[in-house]
């Protein structure tokens, strides 16, 4: 029998992610912070706001020294957003953006409409952004959408 527990639409799902990510603007940058209006990192601000709209589960995330990107080329970030979430060619609202900075994919922030995101920026906090800005503009970009399933895209 199918389950008959009504799934929210993917629409709904998307104008929630967007809505928390709005409601984290002007929260200071704090490494591994995750409280909103006090404290997030870009990682935990996607942790955080995912979870909140009901998209993922509550992640746990181990401890990572704040320079970790500038010292390896593994993947981490990325290996971990795949956990949840499924690489994409082209972004929808609320899907993720995920950037190059130092010797991996490193920064990310959710999409409202490409190239308009919600990031949380080391010298601001959480913020709207522009990718074809300068800091970002020059930067590799790949996109993953937690609303797809792996199977559905090769579909």
């Amino acid at each position: 029998m199918a389950n008959s527990f009504p799934v929210p639409s993917s629409w709904f799902l998307r104008q929630r992610v967007i809505a928390e990510a709005e409601a984290w603007l002007a929260t200071p940058y704090h490494h591994m912070a995750r409280l909103k209006g006090v404290g997030c990192d870009c990682l935990t601000l996607l942790a955080a706001v995912y979870h909140a709209a009901g998209v993922i589960p509550a992640i746990e995330i181990p401890y990572y020294p704040p320079d970790w990107h500038l010292h390896r080329g593994v993947e981490r970030y990325m290996n971990g957003l795949l956990a949840h979430a499924c690489e994409i060619e082209e972004p929808q609202p609320a899907d993720v953006a995920l950037f190059r900075f130092g010797r991996c994919f490193s920064h990310g922030a959710v999409v409202v409409e490409w190239p308009r995101l919600i990031h949380a920026w080391h010298a601001g906090g959480v913020l709207r952004g522009d990718a074809t800005q300068p800091l970002l503009a020059d930067r590799p970009v790949r996109f993953f959408s937690p609303f797809f399933t792996a199977e559905a895209i090769r579909r």
